[in-house]
Parts: C-alpha cells; sequence; structure tokens
C-alpha cells in the first residue's frame, strides 16, 4: 500500500464531522482497490493519482463531492456518474451532495468505478481535447473606463 500523505488526514480532521466518515470510507476503498496511489492536495482538494489524475474528493460546509477524472470515458449503466452534476447541477464531482454514508453508491459501484478509471490511466488513455471556440468575442467596454 501507498504512503499515507498527512496533509490527507489533517484535511478530514478539519473538515465538519458528517463528512469526515464519508471521506474515511472513500479514501480506505481507493486504497484497497488500487494501492499504488498516491495522496496529494490538489486545488485545495485531497486527489489521488495514479499514472496520473485519477479521483478526488472534498468536503465543504453542508456537503461533500467524490470525482473521476475521467468520468466522461466510464461505462455506467444505472447513472450514478450524472454529468450534468460536474456542470452546474447541484454539486461539482459526480455523485452530486453526500451529506451521508448513505448517499453513496453500494461499495462495490465505487470499486468498479476505481478499476475502470485505474484502466483508463494503465492505458494511457486521454480525455478528448476540450473544443475551442473560434468565434471572434465582443468587449463591451464600459464607458467610465473608455474615458
Amino acid at each position: 500500500m501507498a504512503e499515507k500523505d498527512p496533509r490527507i488526514d489533517a484535511y478530514i480532521e478539519k473538515s465538519a464531522p458528517f463528512a469526515r466518515p464519508i471521506l474515511k470510507h472513500l479514501r480506505k476503498l481507493i486504497h484497497r482497490t488500487c494501492p499504488e496511489v498516491t495522496e496529494n492536495i490538489k486545488w485545495g482538494f485531497a486527489s489521488f493519482d495514479y499514472k496520473g489524475p485519477f479521483v478526488s474528493m472534498a468536503a465543504f460546509k453542508e456537503h461533500a463531492v467524490f470525482g473521476f477524472w475521467k468520468y466522461a470515458l466510464m461505462s455506467d449503466p444505472k447513472g450514478y456518474l450524472d454529468e450534468r452534476k460536474n456542470k452546474g447541477g447541484e454539486a461539482m464531482g459526480n455523485l452530486g451532495r453526500i451529506t451521508s454514508l448513505k448517499d453513496l453508491p453500494p461499495d462495490s459501484v465505487i470499486r468498479s468505478f476505481l478499476l475502470q478509471a485505474k484502466k483508463l490511466n494503465d492505458d494511457g488513455v486521454k480525455l478528448p481535447a476540450r473544443k475551442k471556440s473560434t468565434a471572434p468575442k465582443t468587449i463591451i467596454v464600459p464607458a467610465v473606463l473608455a474615458a
């Protein structure tokens, strides 16, 4: 098993009491499923890398989140990895707002997602490049600034 980063321990301990069991549970599942992960703090979140970005989790005042870096490439027949939640929906991350362990999919489903994410990284699969807009943007300068 990879060494645990004490910054992740500190992150979990400073999280709201409701979030601690959620974050501890997810961390344990991650390490059991992919013992080769490395832990880090990225963008202020607990992040786990395996041959590149893998998964991350975070706790906020009233909810926690969990997200897969390459969720768009993963198989999810039951719709747990709802893309809209990651794009302005009810919460960032792929599983929406997590306020208790009951809000998580079954462990077997999370492990399946972790194994898929691991395989994508093992195979060197990259996310498709984002489409860049070619349309010119109109910038409106306020009169106060124009003067």
